[in-house]
């Protein structure tokens, strides 16, 4: 397998929301089973494409690999084939070499639903921070390409028809932004069956539990809401279009980053039962 077909599995990996962590032969004296550049992909499930070498050096480096991928920090090891490595490993080589292990995070995907102004500078910060974005609206005249030319993919169509030609994992952001209450809930009744690790959803706390307590009617175990951050984005007092996207992106950027598990108790306080029921629809 070439460099091209390992670095291509590294794209369709990083695609698919899986992590991966690229071990490289970056320095190499004297004889080894390899060349500098030889390349290793493990993938999260323990799996391999390319080699750098075999042996007992290529299955510590695995071992390295998915321990990079856990951490998200680099290693770099030395590696002596010299005579007595070299019987134990049985590479009969007795150079030396260094390999770089990197890890590949998932690039993550900000999936934006409505377009509007929040929208439309929403998609400008998240690909500003390293999101792929795509947009999803009901109106040709919103969804295309001259209001939104750094969006990964558009699509101008019913939400329900939208839906299944959507990529979502772990990795996947959604924001709700539509032009209405009942477009919102439209959106809001599909994302919390996704495994998306973020669903937040533009609008007031009251507007948040209307929208909840009417998807409640319909089946909706309310426990499914804990996952939506609504309102959405941390507490900047933000009003304009920019200001809110900003907002946002910075609580985006606090999943991401995992800082801290207890971002949501220290930016949102959680729905009181008494706010719950002071709700009628």
């Amino acid at each position: 397998m070439t460099t091209v077909d390992v670095l291509e599995e590294v794209v369709r990996l990083r695609r698919a929301g899986r992590k991966c962590a690229l071990a490289t032969i970056i320095h190499a004296n004297g004889s080894i089973p390899s060349y500098t550049s030889a390349k290793l992909l493990v993938r999260d499930d323990g799996s391999i494409v390319g080699t750098i070498g075999g042996g007992c050096v290529e299955a510590e480096v695995w071992e390295a690999a998915r321990l990079c991928m856990e951490t998200g920090k680099t290693r770099r090891f030395t590696f002596s084939l010299g005579q007595d490595a070299a019987y134990d490993n049985g590479l009969i080589c007795g150079g030396q070499l260094e390999v770089f292990i990197e890890p590949v995070e998932p690039q993550p995907r900000a999936i934006i639903f409505g377009a509007g102004h929040i929208s439309k500078s929403l998609c400008q910060v998240a690909g500003m921070i390293g999101f792929q974005t795509t947009i999803v609206d009901n109106r040709e005249s919103f969804a295309n390409r001259e209001r939104f030319p750094d969006a990964g993919d558009i699509f101008a169509d019913e939400y329900e028809d939208v839906f299944p030609k959507l990529e979502v994992n772990h990795c996947s952001y959604l924001i709700i932004v539509t032009r209405g209450h009942r477009d919102d809930m439209r959106v809001l009744r599909w994302a919390v069956s996704t495994k998306a690790c973020y669903i937040g959803m533009i609008g007031s706390r009251r507007k948040a539990l209307a929208v909840y307590k009417e998807l409640e009617k319909e089946g909706i175990d309310r426990a499914s809401f804990e996952r939506v951050s609504s309102p959405m984005g941390l507490d900047i007092a933000a009003l304009s279009p920019e200001e809110i996207a900003v907002s946002v992106a910075a609580e985006m950027i606090a999943i991401r980053r995992r800082a801290g598990s207890n971002w949501r108790s220290v930016t949102k306080s959680v729905f009181s039962a008494a706010e719950v029921q002071a709700v009628s629809l």
